[in-house]
């Protein structure tokens, strides 16, 4: 198994950002729930000192670990970071506005969150590097959107494929999202009834065949992304 490392959180540090963030998402490929993006957020200069910051014990991506070891580990992962959020887009709003644009705008809720949880102020001289898995910088993409909400200070990002099983914050952002996400999901299916056919609890709302069954049986619910492909 990879373990994640700081080595890319120092490139930024020596470029001069102060704080960096690592973002992963999760649910991008389920036919129900919302999509989540976790954000955790390092400042660059616990990197330096007698004591420098420290890859937390345990961390690997987020998929490559078993549930109850995520769960084990994700109130270590929040104490390791400066500061951590999840932010959500609705199966509502993926449908309305396709699953890239919906990433960036969950991306950006968690930012903001992120940021006005450490004290950032709108138009602060902090510099803000991020560090998103995947190819594909969608963050940027949607900032200044008409539905993105306000961000005190843009991050710089860059994309790093694969970044959950090589950067300490992407694979902590991963887990706190996934540990985040599945106890929705877990949630939703055991306080309705409604939703209990679908067998949330065990599928967290990806298409088993089960999962694909029961949709054909009982039709769409409420929380399904109805512009997908469910059946």
């Amino acid at each position: 198994m990879i373990t994640p490392t700081l080595a890319l959180e120092r490139e930024l540090a020596e470029q001069g950002y102060e704080l960096v963030v690592g973002f992963d998402e999760v649910g991008r490929g389920a036919l129900a729930g919302p999509v989540m993006v976790g954000a955790a957020a390092i400042w660059t200069r616990d990197l330096e000192g007698d004591k420098p910051l420290a890859v937390p014990a345990g961390v690997a991506d987020s998929k490559m670990l078993t549930e109850h070891r995520r769960e084990a580990i994700v109130d270590e992962l929040k104490d390791w970071c400066a500061a951590w959020a999840v932010g959500e887009a609705s199966n509502s709003e993926i449908d309305e506005w396709g699953i890239s644009y919906a990433l960036g705008i969950a991306a950006l809720r968690a930012l903001s969150k992120l940021e006005r949880s450490l004290g950032i102020e709108t138009n602060a001289s902090t510099r803000v590097g991020a560090i998103l898995d995947g190819p594909h910088d969608y963050i940027t993409k949607a900032l200044g959107t008409f539905d993105a909400p306000s961000v005190p200070v843009p991050a710089h990002v860059v994309t790093k494929v694969k970044g959950d099983r090589h950067c300490a914050t992407v694979a902590s952002a991963a887990v706190i999202a996934k540990v985040t996400r599945d106890a929705l999901m877990v949630s939703l299916a055991q306080g309705n009834p409604r939703y209990t056919p679908y067998g949330w609890a065990h599928n967290k709302g990806y298409g088993s065949a089960a999962h694909k069954a029961a949709i054909a049986e009982h039709g769409p619910s409420a929380l399904h992304r109805v512009t997908w492909k469910l059946t």
